[in-house]
């Protein structure tokens, strides 16, 4: 019997899309759907790519681009395409030829591309949001960028970290240049004890960071939740539980406070509607009226990569 689809637990806010939509057509050309949005974004038709996959069986030429494929034989009725990190992976049913299965996949290119492309993409923004762990490292605080520094001063060494003076600000308004981040290492620690250092000091302020924004918006929302705990999770900004436990992401902190609120919200919401129904966003919108605009920057924003 086939695999049913993985569906995500709807009280719980994706962090990630491991893998794009699924589009999937029918074996007749005149009745195929797709899940996928129809206004993906295109590649530069004069710009000609390759585009592979590493477990790829095979390639197709699609406007001028050369698309490797894996290809999968599962027990279907119709065709499934699915454009992940990895690339384009086409699962069919076993009575279906490579001829029709080249054929659904022409006269889909256009949205093909479009989120390969989108994929490419990614990678390199992925890619250049790896740290270097060394004095004078960058990250994301709260949305604004952290200087890292190396400083052996003794009241920095006992409490592990301190944001300089004027931190308070940082939390809350803008400043117009780079705070400093004072870590209590030697100049010559590793990149991984900089690494541990710098992700404890995160963890301590979105613990308590959250609890505050939980705090403020439980009370707006005439909710009480009984518990909050941080996850590493990559794949999820949050979750909520029935019994009124909160999961957040510590990755959250990297962002400003709007897009922690919005998350906040989110799980708060669902401990008066657990679903994703129209009431469940009425919710959320009494208490962030323009979420629609934070939920889209979460899913094209990049995180920092720690490893």
């Amino acid at each position: 019997m086939a695999r049913p689809p993985h569906r995500p637990d709807p009280a719980q806010l994706s962090l990630f899309v491991a893998q794009e939509p699924t589009a999937s057509t029918a074996m007749r050309s005149d009745e195929v759907a797709f899940d996928a949005p129809a206004t993906a974004a295109k590649p530069d038709p004069l710009a000609a790519a390759v585009f592979l996959h590493p477990q790829g069986s095979r390639e197709i030429v699609l406007g001028g681009h050369t698309v490797g494929y894996a290809l999968k034989r599962v027990r279907r009725r119709s065709i499934g395409f699915i454009v992940g990190t990895d690339g384009l992976s086409v699962n069919a049913p076993n009575w279906v030829g490579v001829r029709d299965i080249e054929s659904a996949l022409r006269e889909k290119a256009s949205w093909i591309l479009g989120k390969l492309h989108e994929q490419q993409q990614r990678g390199r923004r992925l890619q250049s949001a790896r740290v270097d762990w060394r004095d004078g490292a960058t990250i994301p605080f709260l949305g604004q960028t952290v200087v890292v520094v190396l400083d052996q001063r003794a009241g920095i060494t006992l409490s592990g970290a301190v944001l300089d003076a004027g931190s308070g600000d940082v939390l809350y308004a803008g400043c117009a240049s780079p705070r400093r981040l004072h870590i209590g290492l030697p100049p010559g620690a590793l990149p991984e004890q900089i690494r541990d250092a710098v992700q404890s000091w995160l963890q301590r302020q979105a613990k308590r960071i959250f609890a505050e924004r939980c705090d403020a918006y439980a009370a707006r929302l005439g909710v009480s939740y009984r518990r909050l705990s941080l996850s590493s999770a990559q794949t999820r900004w949050g979750s909520a539980s029935a019994d009124g436990s909160i999961r957040l992401s510590w990755r959250l902190i990297h962002f400003g406070l709007p897009t922690i609120d919005y998350v906040v919200a989110h799980e708060l919401a669902h401990l008066r509607e657990m679903n994703h129904s129209p009431r469940f966003w009425d919710v959320v919108r009494s208490v962030v009226p323009d979420f629609e605009r934070t939920r889209r920057a979460l899913k094209t924003d990049v995180l920092p990569v720690f490893g």
